[in-house]
């Protein structure tokens, strides 16, 4: 870790309320409400060749979950959508990830911010693989998590918001210490949901089964995914999956912006071997998001 870059201290511009400003000059306050309270959403986008995959649906919900949040961000989604373009631009990337956030600031604390202002800012920069490609291609581990995804009654499922994170960063980080990659969280009820920031499908019989998102993120990842399944005659079964099962699946893969399509080997004592279904809907995840490829092959 000696030669890990923060990411206070980087070359490279961010958009941050309306204009693009030296990324070290980026800054909030000590007192910023979104620190103490976590009153924030964010989104995490890719680009490929330049492109950002789904842009306006990201930009959708970061508008929708502000919403469910109690606040209003003072931008468009066409807006958001070249704010997230401008950056991309401006630090001359072309394969990196995009994160938008919009927060509360500084001007009230304490749980009531009715007052404060609304900031939206965007940041990009080169990401690849969220694991080691090595263990991407033949199936990462992963652990039990503890910690589960709140009853909605509880907790504001629906939104991309920060706080929701607290327990998956907890979890992620207790199963990397077991010598995993990632950790899967139970719903409040005990059902199987998801991992810390990815969606997860299981196969048997040339099905493919994968949780109801109910009381967590129905991945923009995730639904593209079933969209490609769908279309090669492939059966998807979205419905209530239990952890008694998790040992009748032959093959196992995880989706988000991050993880892509990703292959899993282990869930604790469970095993599983990617395969054909696997590879095949990772292949046609990378075509779709890379189109310009795709077409040039031809």
């Amino acid at each position: 870790m000696a030669d890990l870059v923060p990411y206070h201290d980087r070359d490279g511009q961010i958009w941050f309320d309306g204009e693009l400003v030296p990324w070290r000059e980026a800054k909030i306050h000590l007192l910023t409400h979104a620190l103490h309270y976590a009153s924030a959403v964010f989104e995490g986008e890719r680009a490929y060749d330049g492109e950002i995959f789904k842009l306006t649906e990201h930009s959708e919900r970061l508008v929708e979950g502000a919403g469910i949040m109690d606040f209003t961000i003072p931008y468009t989604v066409a807006e958001i959508d070249q704010a997230c373009r401008d950056v991309v631009a401006a630090n001359k990337l072309s394969d990196c990830y995009v994160r938008p956030i919009a927060w509360r600031g500084s001007e009230q604390m304490g749980v009531s911010a009715q007052q404060a202002k609304i900031h939206l800012a965007v940041a990009a920069w080169n990401w690849g693989s969220y694991f080691p490609m090595e263990q991407r291609l033949k199936g990462i581990r992963i652990a039990h998590a503890t910690y589960r995804r709140p009853d909605p009654a509880c907790a504001p499922s629906k939104a991309k918001a920060a706080g929701l994170y607290m327990i998956c960063t907890i979890e992620k980080h207790r199963a990397e210490r077991a010598g995993y990659s990632d950790a899967l969280m139970l719903d409040y009820r005990g059902r199987v949901a998801e991992c810390t920031g990815a969606n997860i499908f299981l196969i048997r019989d040339g099905a493919i089964h994968t949780p109801v998102p109910d009381c967590f993120l129905d991945g923009i990842t995730r639904r593209t995914v079933i969209g490609l399944a769908k279309a090669r005659g492939v059966d998807v079964v979205e419905r209530v999956i239990m952890p008694d099962e998790l040992s009748t699946f032959s093959e196992c893969f995880i989706t988000g912006t991050a993880a892509e399509v990703t292959p899993v080997s282990e869930i604790g004592e469970h095993r599983y071997k990617p395969g054909t279904l696997t590879e095949r809907l990772l292949k046609d995840y990378m075509e779709l998001v890379r189109p310009k490829r795709r077409v040039a092959a031809e």
